[in-house]
C-alpha cells in the first residue's frame, strides 16, 4: 500500500513537473517571439531613419552641384557673350569697310 502511494505520488510530481516545463517553455517562446518583434522594429527604425539621412545627403549635395552648374554656366554664357561681341564688332567694320569702298 505505501508502496503505491510512493508511486502515485511520483506520477503526481512528474506530471507537476512536466506541467511546470510546458509553462516554462511556453513563456520561453512567448518571451523569444516578443523579442523578436521589438529587434525588428527597431531594425525598420534604423533602416527608416538611414534612408531619410541618404535622402538629406543627396538632396543637400544635389543642391550643391545645381549651385555649382549655374555658376559654371553663367561664366560660360559671359565668356560666350564676350566672344560674340568681338566678332559682331569686327563684322560690323567690315560690313561699313565694304559699304564706304
Amino acid at each position: 500500500m505505501e508502496l503505491i502511494k510512493k508511486i502515485k505520488s511520483a506520477e503526481k510530481e512528474a506530471q507537476e513537473l512536466i506541467e511546470q516545463a510546458g509553462a516554462g517553455a511556453v513563456k520561453d517562446a512567448e518571451e523569444g517571439r516578443l523579442h523578436r518583434v521589438k529587434t525588428m522594429s527597431e531594425a525598420e527604425q534604423e533602416r527608416e531613419k538611414a534612408i531619410s539621412g541618404a535622402v538629406e545627403s543627396a538632396r543637400t549635395e544635389g543642391l550643391a552641384e545645381v549651385k555649382e552648374l549655374k555658376k559654371q554656366a553663367e561664366k560660360d554664357r559671359a565668356s560666350l557673350r564676350s566672344e560674340a561681341a568681338g566678332k559682331v564688332d569686327k563684322a560690323a567694320k567690315k560690313v561699313m569697310g565694304y559699304l564706304k569702298g
